[in-house]
């Protein structure tokens, strides 16, 4: 499976974002396995918070890989995979995962059509350490996704969005330095 390649603008305005943006050499990126994904030859550097277009939204067998570094004291993080960027009305969000770390909870949970789902929280064990690095890995699968940190499977979530293409805006907010994303 190759990571997703990533494309798309940190909400900053155009000239702000066409000066941050970074050059990559030959257009590619390297995914986990250090093969190359064909990338956009223009990419903004990972702000947070993020906002970026999943090039061909989601399908099975799409991975998308988040990278990032915890702050000091963390609060909350949170990444989501949605139907585009819209703020009013607001886009549906297939899938919300928020680290919470005063209650060490790692929530996930969908909003469609302004409707909050039932949102989830039991977890093994959880994942993130204050000022440390962590890789998080959200695998699409026919009927769910499978969210794996640090190499670890940590829980699947059952779509609650039908058209998995539509899936093609992924955000990052809270607490965190972005390190990669693919």
């Amino acid at each position: 499976m190759q990571a997703a390649p990533l494309h798309g603008f940190s909400k900053m305005a155009g000239s702000v974002a066409e000066r941050d943006a970074v050059k990559i050499e030959d257009g590619h990126l390297n995914n986990s396995l250090g093969s190359p994904v064909q990338a956009d030859v223009y990419f903004p550097r990972l702000v947070v918070p993020f906002s970026g277009h999943i090039k061909g939204g989601m399908r099975p067998g799409k991975k998308i890989l988040v990278m990032g570094i915890v702050d000091l004291n963390p609060e909350s993080f949170d990444i989501s995979l949605t139907c585009g960027d819209s703020e009013d009305p607001p886009a549906d969000v297939a899938i919300e995962l928020k680290a919470v770390f005063p209650d060490r909870q790692f929530l996930r949970n969908s909003c469609i059509s302004g409707e909050r789902g039932e949102e989830q929280s039991s977890i093994p064990y959880f994942p993130f350490i204050p000022d440390q690095p962590f890789r998080v890995e959200i695998l699409c699968e026919h009927p769910r996704f499978r969210i794996f940190v640090d190499g670890h499977q940590l829980f699947d979530f059952y779509h609650r969005i039908e058209t998995l293409s539509a899936i093609d805006t992924i955000k990052i907010n809270g607490d965190l330095q972005l390190t990669k994303l693919g």
